[in-house]
């Protein structure tokens, strides 16, 4: 469907966040008028009072032709859920708007449970560096109705579970599924219907698109649906010289290890040269809360890591560092847990933060040495004072929650951006 015809159409846009704000733009660019928004908090309604209906949205959901839906809005927990569900079939996502426009470019579209970020940056830099027009939006920051659609670009897609669940008309020319674990399970209710969320970049695409996979499981489930599109299976051993030939600190992450081999088949698919990314791949710096070293003092490296959302995020920087210092703590997610297994060893002590510490004491008692901090700055006072009682031991401060930050944090950036500002103040003093 092309712009003229959604002209003609009706829409109720549910959720003002970035994504909600995004579709109003959009619609406003495109002048297409007939629509009415919502959201649960009274804060944002009010800002877009002159778009609410006169207060009859209820109504209005069985009398539109679509209702875009922002990805954090949960169809089962949210005020008007039950005409939601009855309307599900009008439901569509800002990602199904930005396909139905005339978009000159290819599209890269990326999820997973860890690495989607970087990834997509990742082939950004690649891409921007073998002098093409790249853009990169969804999941990542930028919502994706904001990207200009004029230019012949490589748009760059990172597509959350949330927003994969309630889209139907996404197609990707390249789809990537990185990895799959337990995540967003009450959000999503269930493993298979995550994992069925992220299955979707494929539903689509034409024999003309490529599919790229290397989970066992998901390959099985390609198959077994019959997708149009060319499966590229990655094997890990395939490219194992390659991943030891890279030289970049910010990409030693064992995940973003695990992630290149999909950047590996896609630079060929896109016929780029290895020995010119190799160049290239040099030059990448990491992404902000991602396992971020953003200081060094004598023996001490401190890592910003909020971005470790779940526990199955941790493991990564867990397992690529030694005498860690580990600040965890949150809001968990549901049925997380914590099986540290080998990773104990690489932990001196584990420091607890936030208000659900008992979920965390539980899990990790009888694991790993810990004290309940219960903030960030308890935390890392008590980790100052028992660094200076061994000042020549190799130490590295960690902050990676394994889990939301919402009991004490806006989000992910301010916890991490606090963490940093915690530590530049307080290593004047101890360090």
């Amino acid at each position: 469907m092309d712009l003229s015809k959604l002209r003609k159409k009706s829409f109720a846009v549910y959720g003002l966040g970035l994504t909600g704000i995004s579709v109003i733009n959009h619609f406003k660019k495109n002048n297409i008028k007939d629509f009415c928004v919502w959201d649960d908090d009274k804060i944002k309604r009010f800002k877009f009072q002159k778009y609410l209906n006169n207060g009859n949205f209820s109504k209005k959901l069985d009398k539109v032709d679509y209702i875009v839906i922002s990805p954090g809005v949960n169809l089962k927990k949210t005020k008007f859920s039950s005409k939601l569900q009855k309307n599900k079939n009008k439901i569509i996502t800002d990602l199904d708007l930005f396909y139905q426009q005339n978009i000159k470019g290819k599209t890269i579209v990326i999820t997973g449970t860890n690495g989607k970020s970087t990834t997509c940056k990742i082939i950004e830099h690649i891409l921007k560096k073998n002098k093409r027009n790249v853009q990169v939006g969804g999941n990542i920051g930028k919502p994706i109705l904001d990207l200009n659609i004029k230019k012949k670009s490589f748009y760059i897609i990172e597509a959350s579970s949330f927003q994969l669940s309630n889209s139907k008309n996404i197609k990707p020319n390249y789809a990537l599924i990185l990895n799959i674990s337990k995540d967003h399970l009450d959000w999503h209710g269930n493993f298979n219907n995550y994992r069925n969320s992220k299955m979707k970049i494929f539903s689509m695409q034409d024999k003309f698109d490529y599919a790229l996979l290397n989970d066992k499981n998901l390959i099985k489930i390609f198959k077994k649906n019959k997708f149009s599109s060319k499966l590229k299976i990655i094997k890990s051993l395939k490219y194992e010289k390659l991943s030891n030939k890279i030289k970049n600190s910010h990409l030693s992450l064992k995940s973003n290890k695990e992630n290149m081999i999909f950047i590996f088949e896609l630079i060929k698919i896109l016929k780029i040269k290895q020995k010119y990314f190799l160049k290239v791949i040099e030059s990448f710096k990491g992404l902000n809360h991602r396992h971020e070293i953003f200081l060094k003092k004598k023996n001490i490296s401190f890592i910003n890591d909020s971005k470790a959302t779940s526990f199955e995020a941790c493991k990564f920087a867990l397992s690529s560092n030694k005498n860690i210092m580990w600040i965890v703590g949150g809001q968990p997610k549901l049925k997380d847990k914590f099986k540290l297994n080998g990773l104990s060893k690489n932990i001196i002590k584990t420091f607890i933060i936030g208000k659900n510490f008992k979920f965390f004491k539980n899990q990790l008692d009888g694991k790993v040495n810990f004290e309940i901090s219960k903030t960030l700055k308890k935390a890392l006072i008590s980790i100052f004072k028992t660094i200076a009682k061994t000042p020549d031991k190799e130490i590295s401060v960690l902050l990676s929650p394994g889990s939301a930050s919402f009991d004490q944090f806006k989000n992910f950036e301010e916890r991490g951006n606090s963490f940093k500002k915690l530590v530049k103040s307080y290593g004047k003093k101890y360090l």
